[in-house]
């Protein structure tokens, strides 16, 4: 199977991580930077929102930086910045995507990822404006490798979401429209069918239609989508092909989950990985 980067001698690749900062409950660029540093990845944020805490908490604190962005990336091009890779995420205005579209402009050799983390179990994040989750849907269309859960794909592709438990052949006429709307390659995640098995499926130009599988746990996280996405981009920042960066996304996540239960006040402090980013820069060796 083809890669989707291919790592030269000593070079340090340059990822741009278009995410919110948190204060409080590790997501976002809380993650993707610890994360993607450790796969050796020159980590550029660009910060679409500042938080004192994540928003599953009862109350939380944003400043939106969207006013400051496009001059914070003009910047970048009077002092010839490049980048190898834009990985977007959480966004907090439609502006910002544009915002993005105009860094795929500036950089069109730069790998795009796209993680539409705008919904989860059927439930848009508060700060998502019916506006915004059209503006991401429109950004979805354009990328390399985009990574949806079902909540998110359903909003992509406007459509109802029922629940977590799809069979095989729904998800791939899922997997094969997102594609049909122009990303190129696509991972659906968090497939459950009552088995004790979480699935997510791959499909697209790097790979044929497959999945991964890891074990389910009995309790969520917030902040596992962020941490999936940076892990698979740091894969795929390594030289893995895409369903080896998927199946070991997959594998990071659930050991994190696992040390993260061990942690006091686990529920709400987000996932919890640091113990176990060795695994990640081994990935280099």
């Amino acid at each position: 199977m083809d890669t989707l980067y291919t790592r030269k001698d000593q070079y340090i690749p340059r990822v741009a991580a278009v995410h919110d900062l948190c204060g409080y409950g590790k997501c976002s660029l809380g993650v993707a930077i610890p994360v993607l540093s450790a796969a050796g990845c020159d980590v550029c944020p660009v910060p679409t929102g500042l938080f004192s805490n994540h928003t599953a908490f009862p109350t939380f604190y944003m400043h939106d930086t969207t006013e400051m962005i496009p001059d914070y990336l003009a910047a970048w091009k009077k002092v010839n910045i490049d980048l190898d890779a834009i990985y977007s995420g959480f966004l907090g205005a439609p502006e910002q995507c544009d915002d993005i579209r105009q860094l795929w402009h500036d950089y069109p050799h730069a790998l795009r990822i796209v993680d539409p983390a705008m919904a989860d179990n059927g439930k848009v994040y508060p700060t998502y404006t019916p506006e915004l989750c059209e503006a991401m849907a429109g950004l979805a269309a354009g990328c390399d490798v985009l990574t949806p859960n079902l909540s998110e794909a359903a909003i992509i592709l406007g459509e109802e979401w029922h629940s977590a438990d799809l069979d095989e052949k729904e998800v791939r006429r899922i997997c094969e429209a997102l594609l049909e709307r122009g990303a190129k390659n696509v991972i659906v995640k968090g497939i459950q069918r009552g088995d004790g098995v979480i699935r997510n499926y791959v499909e697209g130009e790097k790979c044929p239609f497959c999945h991964t599988e890891t074990k389910l746990l009995p309790y969520m996280l917030h902040g596992t989508g962020d941490l999936y996405a940076s892990v698979l981009l740091g894969a795929i920042m390594a030289g893995r092909d895409l369903l080896q960066s998927a199946q070991f996304a997959a594998d990071f996540v659930v050991k994190a989950m696992e040390l993260t239960g061990q942690q006091p006040d686990f529920e709400n402090r987000g996932v919890s990985f640091e113990l176990i980013l060795g695994q990640i820069a081994a990935l280099l060796q």
